[in-house]
């Protein structure tokens, strides 16, 4: 799960955090589109009818075909074509990536995954998922992932260069003065201008709706059956609970792990998740201070109070790291820290590396684990576009709401609820309002009424998806099941729980849901 940085929310993503923005940019060019492709790999079978319930100006990308290549072991690759633009049918098209781990066999039905973010990369996905999800449910099933559009091999987002990358993640913004934040908001501004130059009219189109109809057309393509088999994971839940309230008839099978409430304004993202990454902190913080190797003595707010003090210590100063041109700034930092909290079995990894920042004054392990985060390899390169992508998709679908003096209030919430983070979640809304495109969603419940159930699954000690978030997907959703696993980390389903493995894995093969209130 993926990346962090500074003024955007934390959560989304299934294994580690998402960044976002950048700052002066340069890039490739504007949007390569491709061209169709044909072959006859994939025809649909039987008497299932690609185009049932589709509009006729649809028909043509409902009845493509997948020119299928084999990618690796066990994966095919192929290319699908949808339109940019959902209203202009026969204009511009652009190309959706897919790749199928055939671990179930030929014949088997697809259960299609989204890994969070937004701008988590499915295909890259395959790559671990099958260390994640139970043998039972990969025999039953073909697992398929898929880029959104603007992401990673699909046409995609480009905003900048790596080491511009590099410098935009270091980068510290003064948010205690008005100038400081005028100053972000402009710098913002230019950066959105050289994204729509580089990326082109796609970025006005990379929308979660839009990316529902994507996957609608996956579904027929791809998948070749009436109705759509699903496991979204963060941000893949509100991909999910979107793609059921358009094609409510068309939902089969779906676990949504890690929900985030649709209803949730861009503030309300960022005071939920700032109180869950708080929290999580002190409950490792305590972990931490139950062993003998600790390296914070006294209480939890003694402990605490120590990380706060080397965050001031950084800000004032960055530390030294392996890397003479790359010190540890406060934003990597705070990525540095942030990130364990997203799976509790590696907190003894971030005890050493804040032992390290604090007694030997070397960030370079909390540098370590900021670059894991945000995907950035030991050369320099990042392995996909999802700090680009990330930012671009969330001010499509997250309306700008309030003034300057609203934002400074919900920040000044958000250090009350995290002293440890303090505002580092507050002011999105200064980067989507200077963002080339105004969302035009409206934030509010779904229910996806009529639908088949789905399952709702929720971790009580969720930082980046809190659980109430989870309980309230689940009410808002007209057939929304609730699972709870009491544990700690982000999302629960393949991680170290058998109880939540099994339900889920029951529900999705058999169709039987766990008991309601079912707790783990």
């Amino acid at each position: 799960m993926k990346k962090t940085r500074r003024l955007v929310p934390l959560a989304l993503l299934v294994a580690a955090l998402a960044v976002a923005p950048g700052c002066t940019v340069t890039g490739d060019g504007p949007l390569k589109t491709r061209e169709p492709a044909a072959t006859t790999s994939s025809a649909p079978a039987g008497d299932f009818d690609p185009t049932a319930g589709t509009a006729p100006e649809l028909e043509r990308f409902y009845t493509q075909t997948v020119d299928w290549t084999e990618c690796g072991p066990d994966i095919e690759c192929g290319l699908v074509q949808v339109p940019m633009d959902y209203d202009v049918t026969d204009g511009v098209t652009i190309t959706i990536a897919v790749n199928r781990l055939k671990t179930a066999g030929s014949g088997a039905p697809d259960l299609f995954l989204n890994p969070g973010g937004p701008g988590g990369s499915g295909t890259g996905m395959l790559e671990w998922i099958k260390f994640s999800v139970s043998d039972r449910l990969s025999s039953e099933y073909n697992l398929v992932g898929f880029d959104p559009r603007g992401v990673n091999d699909s046409d995609a987002v480009d905003c900048i260069t790596d080491a511009e990358m590099d410098a935009w993640r270091a980068q510290d913004v003064d948010t205690s003065t008005d100038a400081g934040l005028a100053a972000y908001a402009a710098e913002m501004e230019v950066y959105g201008k050289r994204c729509a130059e580089n990326t082109g009219e796609l970025l006005g189109h990379l929308d979660t709706d839009n990316a529902a109809r994507d996957l609608d057309v996956l579904r027929a393509v791809v998948g070749r059956t009436d109705t759509l088999d699903y496991l979204g994971y963060s941000y893949g839940t509100f991909l999910g609970a979107v793609y059921a309230d358009l094609f409510t008839e068309r939902v089969g099978r779906f676990t949504l792990d890690g929900a985030i409430d649709p209803a949730l304004s861009i503030s309300g993202l960022g005071l939920g998740q700032a109180a869950g990454f708080e929290n999580a902190l002190r409950t490792y913080m305590a972990d931490c201070q139950s062993s003998a190797d600790c390296p914070f003595a006294g209480s939890v707010d003694d402990g605490l109070a120590q990380v706060r003090q080397l965050l001031d210590v950084v800000r004032a100063t960055p530390l030294p790291t392996d890397d003479p041109n790359r010190p540890l700034t406060y934003p990597l930092a705070l990525s540095g820290i942030i990130l364990p909290m997203y799976e509790s079995s590696i907190w003894p990894q971030l005890s050493l590396a804040l032992d390290s920042a604090i007694n030997d004054n070397d960030g370079t392990e909390l540098l370590y684990w900021a670059d894991l985060g945000a995907g950035r390899q030991e050369d320099g390169t990042y392995d996909d576009n999802s700090n680009e992508a990330f930012m671009a998709i969330n001010c499509l679908d997250y309306p700008v709401e309030g003034t300057l003096a609203d934002w400074r209030a919900d920040a000044a919430k958000m250090t009350q609820v995290s002293p440890t983070l303090r505002d580092a979640l507050a002011y999105t809304e200064i980067t989507c309002d200077a963002w080339p495109y105004d969302s035009v969603r409206t934030r509010g419940p779904i229910a996806a009424a009529g639908s088949a159930p789905i399952l709702v699954v929720g971790t009580t000690g969720d930082p980046a998806t809190p659980y109430q978030w989870a309980v309230s997907m689940a009410d808002e959703l007209e057939q929304g099941h609730l699972l709870t696993w009491e544990g700690n980390g982000h999302t629960a389903y393949g991680r170290s729980n058998q109880c939540v493995t099994d339900a889920v894995d029951e529900y999705m093969i058999t169709g039987a849901l766990p008991e309601d209130g079912a707790t783990c």
